[in-house]
């Protein structure tokens, strides 16, 4: 007699016919993924396309040599195919699993950390005004000391010979208005020049644009208020100190402004992703995504 099928049966045989309908597909799926792409090397079940390694050459930027470029990528990448799978093999199950948790932690670390950064872009307010900063220098003055000399300096290369130089010496040390529209009209007779002399510039930058000053020597020509014209076998050099500060000294706001900015914004930046940690928690927790279990004692 024949057996009528129970309503589970019924329900297991449609859900394997439905699982194997499932498997065909994506088997059919890779089968024509793979045809349309050409393939250029093969192990086990890994596949190098020919359009990865395209990608490759484009971000590499030449052709040259590309041949062998191309036959080391394959060859590389073969032995790294090969020996995964020999260690899946032959490694202890013990530090697959470690390596299998590794794998796991450092793939949600990218993608959560991608999220945050693109949440962080989106939302976080990115403006510090100057009083934020200056409130943020006076609590923090003493965590700014200078590691090194810094100066403010106007100064003028001048060529060998020039006419009228004793002209720029005067113009240069008074820089009144009028001197600096001279100084401005015969500028492009200069080789270097700066007149933004309320900028703090480190010493070692000044002494790599006026090759005469040396390590040895910039001591008794970088000081406060100090005029000086220095020679060599390139051109003349003309130099007025504004103002000296040195190692150990508190750095001015305006020459760690962008350190102390960067400072600011990171730290609105952490305080922004906590506060998005914890609606994200809140959230689940209301919508019944998350919730912890209490352990029994």
């Amino acid at each position: 007699m024949a057996r009528t099928k129970s309503k589970g049966e019924h329900v297991l045989n449609v859900s394997i016919g439905i699982g194997i309908l499932i498997l065909m597909s994506a088997c059919t799926l890779l089968l024509k993924n793979r045809q349309e792409r050409e393939v250029v090397a093969r192990v086990g079940e890994n596949y190098l396309y020919a359009d990865e390694i395209e990608a490759l050459l484009e971000i590499r930027g030449t052709r040259e040599d590309s041949a062998v470029f191309v036959s080391d990528f394959i060859n590389n990448w073969a032995v790294k195919q090969l020996l995964v799978s020999k260690a899946q093999i032959n490694l202890p199950e013990s530090k697959l699993e470690d390596f299998e948790r590794l794998v796991a932690n450092y793939r949600t670390d990218l993608y959560t950390g991608a999220y945050k950064e693109a949440l962080a872009a989106q939302g976080e307010d990115t403006l510090i005004t100057v009083q934020e900063m200056q409130a943020f220098y006076e609590e923090k003055k003493e965590n700014f000391k200078l590691k090194e000399k810094i100066v403010q300096i106007r100064f003028i290369e001048l060529p060998k010979p020039f006419l009228n130089k004793s002209e720029v010496i005067r113009r240069l040390k008074r820089f009144e208005d009028e001197d600096v529209d001279y100084l401005d009209s015969v500028g492009v007779q200069f080789r270097k020049l700066n007149f933004n002399d309320s900028l703090w510039i480190p010493a070692s930058r000044v002494i790599e644009e006026i090759p005469p000053l040396t390590v040895d020597n910039e001591s008794r020509y970088l000081k406060n208020s100090q005029f000086f014209e220095l020679e060599d076998s390139m051109g003349v050099y003309l130099a007025r100190i504004n103002g000296v500060l040195q190692v150990n000294d508190v750095a001015p706001l305006s020459y760690i402004s962008e350190t102390i900015n960067q400072v600011l914004r990171n730290r609105r930046k952490q305080d922004y992703l906590k506060q998005l940690e914890i609606e994200i928690i809140d959230e689940a927790t209301k919508n019944n995504e998350f919730e912890v279990y209490a352990s029994e004692q």
